[in-house]
């Protein structure tokens, strides 16, 4: 009984191997002619994509590099095989074996399905067009540099200047370009000129002693500069009208004081002429 179980599987097993390597045979020649056939579609696409000269050369560089593979192979393998030959390594055939074996038994498994190459994925024309539609179409392009505000400016100069400061580290500081720097710069008065900082040459810069003022970085609007509308108003009372409690006392003489509930403090006279 125990022979018969052992023949058993010794048939079993066999029968295993022999359709594992069957298996295994069909399915490494076809994946050989696969990765063929792909690489002659992109031999013949590259050559394709050229015409007179540039095809010709390209044409004479694909026959030098099949020349030399040629060699590199017949080289290789012709050596490989007189080592097999006059047997310097022999060795290798037991652990080729072995490896097929164990390939052949696990792929003879009626379950065995062979791993397929990963497939590129399919294009769908209608599917892009569709996404292109769902964008929206009153995308913007990318705005320029951000407008650098005069305190930013002057801190920038401070924390960069050796006291003065170069455009290309003012900008790499702010994480913005040289022209927003000069028009910053232009914007409250402050002329480029050239400086030099502290391990560098002389290059286009600001001065810290030309930095502007927080009057000139700021003005106040309700300072009038040359040129423009003066605010004549000298009302400076907050528009309310006369306000209840307002009350006016004759003192004599043609005087009059005025007590206004606002404040208790200030009294306004006005005699008569």
């Amino acid at each position: 009984m125990k022979t018969a179980t052992t023949m058993g599987w010794i048939r079993a097993a066999g029968t295993r191997l022999h359709t594992g390597s069957s298996r295994l045979a069909t399915h490494y020649a076809a994946r050989t002619a696969q990765s063929v056939q792909r690489r002659y579609a992109a031999v013949r696409a590259w050559l394709a994509s050229s015409s007179g000269l540039t095809w010709l050369t390209k044409a004479a560089l694909l026959v030098a590099a099949a020349g030399l593979l040629r060699k590199i192979a017949t080289k290789a393998g012709g050596g490989f095989y007189e080592r097999l030959h006059t047997g310097a390594a022999a060795w290798l055939l037991w652990p080729a074996a072995a490896l097929w074996i164990i390939a052949a038994y696990r792929a003879g498994h009626p379950d065995w399905k062979p791993k397929q190459p990963p497939a590129a994925p399919e294009q769908n024309p209608a599917a892009d067009a569709q996404e292109q539609q769902a964008e929206p179409a009153d995308t913007l392009p990318p705005a320029g540099p951000r407008p650098i505000s005069p305190i930013e400016l002057v801190a920038a100069v401070r924390d960069v200047g050796t006291p003065n400061a170069q455009l290309v580290p003012l900008a790499a500081h702010l994480r913005t370009t040289t022209d927003a720097i000069k028009a910053a710069a232009a914007d409250v008065g402050w002329r480029v000129k050239d400086v030099r900082m502290e391990g560098r040459s002389t290059s286009a810069g600001l001065r810290w002693d030309e930095a502007p003022t927080p009057v000139q970085a700021y003005p106040d609007p309700d300072v009038v500069g040359a040129g423009q509308p003066a605010n004549d108003n000298d009302d400076d009372s907050d528009g309310e009208g006369p306000r209840e409690g307002l009350r006016v006392q004759n003192i004599g003489e043609g005087g009059r004081l005025i007590h206004d509930p606002a404040t208790t403090i200030r009294h306004h006279t006005v005699r008569g002429t």
